[in-house]
């Protein structure tokens, strides 16, 4: 009789401790998705039609038609004939990454996704796991579609959107987009830094 009780007691105690072990990896689990920078990331296509090439040299058109040529897209103007309504650029921006020259792209599938809470570059880095990096073209192909501040993809709420893009010289920085009212502010900086990027920040990513 007390070996059989001995065994009910065991069995209850190891149910017991189970039980507190699945609960404590159950709100573990709760506890690291609430701690997350990120929210859960949505897949986004942008899509542009081809921009057909003014007639020139063939050998020369077929070169530059490939390529993104930065200056010639990221300029200041809020007229109505500007291809995308771009308020302020700022210094480092121009600097470092208004000279590059990438791919062109006319097709690209991004996420999007949101932050939960004020975070630094490089937290928002580690939870994207190599997904982080972007291009300018492909910036500029989600900018395109919302020109004069257009729902879209991108925030028009006066809260940042985020790239993470190469500069010039190969190293990494943060593009950030912002409607203003009259256009387009946009600006540029290093991941090193300890800014914090307010929470509700849309950061676009591979």
């Amino acid at each position: 009789m007390r070996r059989r009780l001995g065994q009910v007691i065991c069995s209850t105690l190891l149910l017991l401790i189970g039980g507190n072990g699945s609960l404590a990896a159950a709100e573990g689990e709760s506890a690291a998705a609430n701690t997350a920078a990120l929210g859960q990331g949505t897949t986004i296509n942008c899509s542009l039609p081809a921009t057909p090439s003014e007639p020139a040299d063939p050998s020369v058109t077929a070169a530059i038609s490939h390529k993104f040529i930065a200056s010639q897209r990221f300029r200041e103007s809020t007229s109505p004939s500007a291809e995308v309504r771009i308020s302020w650029l700022g210094a480092t921006f121009v600097r470092r990454f208004a000279v590059k020259v990438e791919d062109d792209t006319n097709d690209v599938a991004l996420q999007i996704h949101a932050l939960n809470r004020a975070s630094t570059d490089n937290q928002i880095i580690a939870e994207l796991h190599g997904r982080h990096e972007t291009r300018l073209a492909e910036a500029w192909c989600f900018l395109k579609l919302q020109a004069r501040g257009e729902d879209g993809a991108l925030q028009t709420n006066a809260v940042p959107n985020i790239f993470f893009v190469r500069d010039a010289t190969g190293q990494l920085g943060a593009v950030d987009m912002l409607w203003g009212g009259a256009g387009w502010e946009i600006g540029a900086s290093p991941v090193t830094g300890q800014r914090q990027w307010p929470s509700g920040t849309r950061v676009i990513s591979r």
